[in-house]
């Protein structure tokens, strides 16, 4: 997601339900999910939405903030996914990592007050959930040198921890100290908060890119004993993550709902028979993510999958991500909320379906054939403040006439 996702993608629907393993016996008993999700997601990282700008004063930051809610609740939305972590560095006083550098321009600088602890008290005031949005892994978003970050930051204490890939900075995934660190990082959030919600999106491994080598050659040597493949051994490492993450969130903070919001595609059908019937990068081969496993576990409680494409992309139809999705969460007690792509709706796309208003109320018309899907949660709070080409407007005339509570 927020690295946008290539324009070729797709889906179908998944073949042979099965048993669910996870299903029965979910450990804990979370608050339950309000009738329909309307979420909107706030995206921190290179001031995409909030801040709009490094180093507005505080006062500046709270009000952009709270007119971001008013638009939700202005939409009737009920929840908002706001970003906390993006770059290894925080929007609250964290008690493991510095700052983030998208307050205030240099990373490790007191803002002057608590964005997520002012976060939770004005998006309850207005009766909206408000979900934590962390990035477990990327510690650099525009660049790949470690001395660039605070002095004071666990990347420059612990050079080992880190991988540089494709012009970036990610900690690795393979060492259990890293996997045990990021969760104690976030969960230092999680228990001072009355958050409603833990939230992740697509990013695990990085998205491949030409030419580069995710070098974690060391740890595979270290701890890849036992696995076939060392993409198995990365999947492993992944839904460890998960499932510790899933187990702890539980442990600190019972009423949180813990959920993913993964890039739409788990396998093409050509590699699997249970994925979908898409020719696109894949979750499970490309990310090392394997999503499909998560729900069929029971080890999040929601997912939104990025379903970023129109109705009738020939190679990643809305019309068939929908029903494999639909499918895979059937039985598992798992919540389908859509993810869906505002961001593209412009009158100026090269695409004509992104070009017409309607394109996105058609694709809540269709997803309401499938009792699975709860709701839908919009990319991203600048495009449902403005709204440019009236899709958002469209949305709500057509499917929210009357504003729905989350609690």
């Amino acid at each position: 997601m927020r690295g946008r996702p290539p324009a070729a993608r797709g889906a179908a629907q998944a073949e042979g339900a099965g048993a669910v393993p996870g299903a029965a016996g979910r450990p804990g008993s979370r608050r339950k999910a309000a009738a329909e999700f309307r979420g909107m997601w706030i995206a921190s990282v290179a001031n995409v939405d909030w801040p709009s700008t490094a180093g507005l004063d505080a006062g500046e930051q709270r009000d952009e903030l709270a007119s971001l809610f008013d638009a939700a609740v202005a939409h009737r939305l009920n929840a908002v996914f706001l970003q906390v972590r993006p770059t290894a560095d925080a929007m609250w006083p964290a008690a493991r990592e510095p700052w983030s550098q998208w307050l205030t321009g240099r990373q490790g600088v007191d803002p002057g007050w608590d964005p997520l602890g002012t976060a939770v008290a004005d998006a309850h005031a207005r009766g909206l959930e408000l979900h934590a949005w962390f990035n477990p892994y990327r510690v650099a978003n525009n660049h790949a040198d470690p001395t660039r970050l605070a002095s004071s930051h666990p990347a420059r204490r612990n050079p080992g921890w880190t991988v540089p890939y494709g012009g970036k900075l990610y900690y690795n995934p393979g060492l259990p100290e890293v996997r045990a660190f990021v969760q104690e990082a976030m969960l230092d959030a999680v228990s001072r908060y009355a958050v409603d919600g833990v939230h992740w999106d697509d990013y695990f491994y990085p998205y491949p890119v030409a030419g580069q080598y995710f070098d974690d050659d060391d740890a595979y040597a270290r701890h890849g004993a036992g696995f076939a493949t060392r993409a198995d051994w990365r999947r492993s490492n992944i839904d460890t993550l998960v499932r510790e993450m899933s187990e702890r969130v539980r442990s600190v903070r019972p009423s949180a709902r813990f959920g993913i919001s993964p890039f739409a595609v788990w396998r093409n059908r050509d590699r699997d028979p249970l994925g979908s019937d898409t020719r696109s990068l894949a979750t499970y081969d490309d990310l090392y993510a394997d999503t499909r496993t998560w729900v069929r576990e029971g080890w999040i409680d929601y997912v939104v999958p990025q379903v970023y494409w129109h109705i009738g992309n020939p190679a990643a139809d809305y019309a068939k991500l929908v029903p494999w999705w639909a499918q895979t969460v059937a039985g598992t007690g798992v919540d389908l909320y859509i993810g869906e792509a505002l961001y593209r709706c412009d009158a100026g796309s090269a695409t004509a379906a992104w070009r017409d208003p309607a394109e996105l109320s058609r694709h809540l018309t269709f997803a309401r054939r499938y009792a699975e899907v709860r709701g839908h949660a919009y990319f991203s709070a600048k495009q449902v403040a403005a709204d440019p080409n009236g899709a958002m407007a469209r949305v709500v005339a057509d499917h929210y006439p009357t504003a729905v509570p989350p609690r």
